[in-house]
């Protein structure tokens, strides 16, 4: 009798003792799973991207939360460990509505903006502003105005191209579509289909500038075109400098302009929060874009 009592004890001291390393196994894998989340939410934070960290599909893991496990005394404990889940952030950007079409030779645009709104090119336009002029182009968004002192002088082609651009109505209401804090804000697609590699139906020889040496070619709220590969790569699109990011960007990207007034607008637009492809999570768009000559 003795030795059975003995043998139930040692069998009972064993099947706790199973018991206790399963259970700590388990929360092992649950602390790791959470540490893993945490350290790679924070190192991909500091780059400035957003990254939904889950844990892997680790069986012991999966057990914690989805079977009841059995307690010492041979009973269920039916309570499941569940980690809050994180919401992804969605994009708000849109395409906007196409407009007309010019298919043969782009005419200059009448400077009173009464033209009608015109989104595909077949041809380049021709040199439609007066170089010894100066322009201005007020960019009213959704969250303000800023304004933008042109530099033809430096950069003739480019101006040229984007006042008869704004003057066809082009830009109206296409998105911010590329938001990076102390970086740059980009817009100015407004055909798509894939926001950010959209053009007007023709490209334009660029005209970077040229800093001195050991001098950045941008400063914050410089004004420039947007670029792809090869030295015909510019079309529409363009960007504003926000950050120490973009001031340091090579002397690659045509810089025509400067935001001279409403900075704090573009700063406004900076701060909007973005999804993990820099897409911001809120409508942002141009209304109008307004050239003066003078």
């Amino acid at each position: 009798m003795a030795t059975d009592k003995r043998e139930r004890q040692r069998a009972n001291r064993e099947l706790k003792k199973q018991l206790e390393d399963k259970a700590e196994r388990q929360e092992q894998v649950r602390q790791y799973g959470l540490t893993a989340a945490i350290v790679a939410i924070a190192v991909i934070a500091g780059l400035g991207l957003l990254y939904v960290a889950t844990r892997g599909g680790d069986d012991e893991a999966s057990e914690t939360e989805t079977a009841a496990e059995a307690t010492d005394d041979g009973s269920e404990d039916t309570t499941a460990t569940t980690e809050p889940e994180i919401e992804v952030p969605q994009s708000a950007v849109e395409v906007p509505e196409p407009g007309g079409t010019i298919d043969g030779e782009t005419e200059c645009p009448p400077a009173d903006g009464s033209a009608e709104r015109i989104t595909t090119f077949a041809q380049a336009p021709p040199m439609c502003i007066d170089p010894g002029s100066t322009y201005t182009a007020e960019v009213t968004t959704n969250l303000g105005t800023f304004t933008v002192d042109l530099d033809a002088e430096a950069a003739p082609t480019t101006v040229n191209n984007f006042v008869v651009l704004a003057r066809y109505h082009y830009y109206e209401g296409s998105p911010f579509h590329r938001i990076i804090p102390g970086f740059v804000i980009q817009g100015g697609d407004a055909v798509g289909p894939v926001l950010g590699q959209g053009n007007p139906g023709y490209l334009i020889e660029e005209e970077p500038p040229t800093p001195a040496e050991g001098e950045p070619a941008y400063e914050i709220g410089s004004f420039a075109m947007a670029k792809g590969p090869g030295p015909q790569a510019t079309g529409a699109q363009f960007f504003v400098v926000t950050g120490d990011d973009g001031v340091n960007l090579p002397p690659e990207y045509s810089l025509f302009g400067t935001v001279t007034d409403g900075l704090d607008v573009v700063t406004d637009i900076e701060s909007i929060p973005t999804t993990p492809d820099d897409y911001p999570t809120e409508p942002i768009y141009i209304e109008s874009i307004t050239i003066t000559e003078s």
